[in-house]
C-alpha cells in the first residue's frame, strides 16, 4: 500500500486534477474534536484507484483544488459513515462532496444494520482484518507516525474494492435510485443551518417549563450557541446545559443563587451578568410573545399503541425487503412521523422521512391509515 503525503499547493493541484479524470474517488478525513464546537481537520485521504494521497491541511495554504474536486459533478465521492465528515467539509470548506455515496448506507441496502462499521464490512467482503489502534489519535500532532499514516491510508485503500462489491450488490437488488435518494437526504440534513431561536427545544427537560420559562430558555440557548460559534467552543464548555435550564426554571437573577445551585465559579464570573440581563429582558416581554409549552409525544393518548402498530408495519416491510428495521425506520423517524401527524406543526412540503423519497412507496399505504382511524 503506497501513498504520498501532500504538503505543497502545487502538488495538491496536480493530484486533484488527475483524480478528476476518474468516475469515482475514495475520500476520508481525520479530525479532532474535544473542546471545540467545530472539528479541527488533521488529514484528508484521497484515493482514485491509482494514487493514494494523504493531504496535510496544516501544511497547505490553498485547498481550493480539493474543494473544486469535491463539487465536481462528474466524479462520485465515496465515503463511509460520512455524517461527521460532511460537517467537517461544510465548516472548513463551505461545501460538501457531491455527488456522494456512503458505503455504510450501501451496506444497509444489502441487509446490514445502519451502524455497521468499516472494519466489519472489509472483513466480511474482502477478508481483511484492519488495525484500529489509531482511531483516537491526535491528528493535529506532527510528525504523524508511520503507524498513523498506514491506518489513515488503509481507510481509503480498502474502501475502493469494498465500494465495488457493494455497488454490484445494490445494482443487482434494484436499490440504486433509493441509494442516491438516501445519500442526498443525508447531504441535506448535514447542511441544514441551525435556527438559533429553536435550539431551546433540544435542551433536556425543556418540556417541564412554563411559557415564560421557555422564553428565558430560548434567549439563553440562542446566546450560548452564538457564543460557542464566536469562540469555537463546545456548547457545554461555554455554559453547562443543566445550569442553563436552571436559570430558566428558577428565573435566576442573582449570582449568589447561581452559586447556591452549584454553578461553576468561572461560569458565573464570565457569563453571570449576561444571563441575568437576558432573564430580565423576558420580564419586559408580552405573554403573547412567549413560546408555547412543549408537548412530548409520549404524553399523547395512545402513544405506545401507535408506536407498536408502526413498528409492526416496519417489521412487515423488513421481512418483505430484507432491509433492517432500524434502517427502514429509526425511532427518530417514527417520532418525526408522529410529530407531523399529531402536532400539525410542519409545513405541507416538509413530509416526514417515512413518507418521502424511496420510503413513501413502502410505508404510505401502511401507516397513513393508522393515524386516520
Amino acid at each position: 500500500m503506497n501513498f504520498e503525503i501532500i504538503t505543497t499547493n502545487d502538488r495538491l493541484a496536480e493530484v486533484c486534477q488527475l483524480a478528476s479524470q476518474y468516475p469515482a474517488v475514495m475520500l476520508d478525513t481525520e479530525f479532532v474534536r474535544t473542546r471545540t464546537l467545530f472539528a479541527q481537520l488533521g488529514l484528508i485521504q484521497l484515493y482514485d484507484g491509482e494514487r493514494l494521497s494523504l493531504i496535510d491541511p496544516l501544511a497547505l495554504t490553498d485547498m481550493s483544488p480539493l474543494w473544486d474536486l469535491l463539487q465536481n459533478p462528474a466524479v462520485i465521492k465515496v465515503l463511509h459513515a460520512c455524517g461527521e465528515d460532511l460537517e467537517v467539509f461544510q465548516s472548513v470548506a463551505g461545501c460538501m462532496p457531491t455527488p456522494m455515496v456512503d458505503t455504510q448506507i450501501m451496506a444497509a441496502f444489502l441487509g446490514h444494520g445502519l451502524s455497521t462499521g468499516f472494519g466489519a464490512l472489509v472483513q466480511e467482503y474482502l477478508g481483511v482484518e484492519l488495525e484500529k489502534g489509531e482511531a483516537r489519535t491526535n491528528w493535529l500532532a506532527r510528525p504523524l507516525t508511520a503507524k498513523q499514516l498506514d491506518y489513515a491510508a488503509a481507510d481509503v485503500f480498502y474502501l475502493l474494492p469494498l465500494y465495488e462489491k457493494l455497488l454490484a450488490g445494490v445494482e443487482a437488488n434494484g436499490w440504486m435510485d433509493a441509494l442516491q435518494q438516501e445519500c442526498n437526504t443525508l447531504l441535506v440534513k448535514r447542511s441544514r443551518v441551525i435556527d438559533d431561536m429553536q435550539v431551546y427545544q433540544d435542551i433536556k427537560n425543556a418540556w417541564q417549563l412554563s411559557p415564560k420559562q421557555l422564553a428565558i430558555l430560548q434567549k439563553l440557548a440562542a446566546w450560548r450557541l452564538k457564543e460557542a460559534r464566536k469562540r469555537d467552543l463546545a456548547l457545554n464548555f461555554v455554559f453547562k446545559e443543566l445550569n442553563l435550564w436552571k436559570v430558566a426554571r428558577f428565573e435566576i437573577t442573582s449570582k449568589a443563587v447561581m452559586a447556591q445551585e452549584g454553578f461553576d465559579e468561572r461560569e458565573i464570573q464570565r457569563h453571570g451578568n449576561r444571563l441575568i440581563a437576558l432573564v430580565r429582558d423576558v420580564e419586559q416581554m408580552s405573554e403573547l410573545d412567549y413560546p408555547a409549552r412543549l408537548t412530548r409525544l409520549v404524553d399523547y393518548p395512545g402513544y405506545k399503541q401507535m408506536v407498536k402498530h408502526i413498528k409492526d408495519e416496519v417489521n412487515a416491510v423488513s421481512a418483505h425487503t430484507g432491509l433492517a428495521p432500524e434502517f427502514l425506520a429509526s425511532k427518530k423517524q417514527i417520532h418525526q412521523f408522529l410529530s407531523w401527524a399529531w402536532k400539525k406543526g410542519c409545513p405541507e412540503d416538509a413530509l416526514p422521512e417515512m413518507l418521502s423519497t424511496w420510503r413513501h412507496a413502502l410505508f404510505a399505504h401502511r401507516i397513513l391509515p393508522l393515524i386516520q382511524k
